[in-house]
């Protein structure tokens, strides 16, 4: 179905541009809703030109290596564009794309949007935002899976969740709003299962696990210590 203007106005880019712009988008958008764990695009696919957004609910992005190892790329929530490839690349899509809840994809042709964005040239300079900003967190992702150690990852990891998607305060502590399963966790710092599992026992005093992915952080001070890398983990 053809996108709404107030689906229009939730995507991040478009968002606070003038009504009349949105419209002139309308007529080449597409809103297509996926349910929890289906595939919204498989790694190597090709792509249409066109502009990919999360309307609402939330989709994981995760890349396979030819060990057949999924890492976890990064997860998206409404308003966040994705599979930038489709619109400024080769048309081949990188990575594959899960919603991780129930969610609705909005697209827009590419020619369309190049179109509005000669009207409105902030449009593009939003999108290069977007994009530096992932380049940089990739960067300090793979810095750390060569140099630092994989609790200082994982710490690292759990408070990014705290800022991202916030957190619910309670007497015994901070409980993350995203729920971070084991396996989550673990394919989004390149390690195992099994060690993750070890890392967050080992982290008892500072954060704990509970069943179905509630993280709960004990002591911030501490986790954040950890991720700085100011305190020795052994002191943990």
């Amino acid at each position: 179905m053809q996108a709404t203007l107030e689906q229009l106005a939730h995507i991040n880019i478009l968002a606070g541009l003038e009504t009349v712009v949105q419209a002139s988008l309308q007529p080449y958008t597409w809103v297509q809703k996926y349910s929890k764990g289906e595939i919204i695009l498989h790694e190597g696919d090709r792509l249409p030109a066109k502009l990919y957004a999360v309307v609402n609910g939330t989709i994981q992005i995760t890349k396979t290596a030819t060990t057949g190892k999924e890492t976890i790329l990064r997860n998206l929530a409404g308003g966040e564009i994705f599979a930038a490839p489709a619109l400024l690349g080769n048309g081949t899509s990188p990575a594959t794309v899960t919603a991780e809840s129930d969610c609705e994809i909005l697209t827009i042709e590419r020619d369309a949007l190049l179109n509005v964005i000669q009207q409105q040239p902030e449009i593009a300079i939003r999108i290069l935002v977007v994009l530096n900003n992932r380049i940089q967190l990739l960067h300090e992702t793979v810095h750390g899976l060569v140099s630092e150690r994989a609790i200082i990852r994982l710490a690292r990891l759990i408070l990014y969740f705290a800022a991202e998607s916030g957190t619910l305060s309670t007497p015994q502590g901070e409980y993350l709003k995203t729920e971070l399963s084991y396996y989550r966790m673990a394919r989004s710092v390149g390690i195992t299962y099994e060690e993750c599992l070890r890392l967050i026992k080992s982290l008892k005093s500072v954060v704990s696990y509970s069943r179905g992915g509630k993280i709960r952080i004990i002591d911030r001070q501490k986790l954040e210590a950890i991720a700085a890398c100011t305190v020795p983990v052994e002191d943990v």
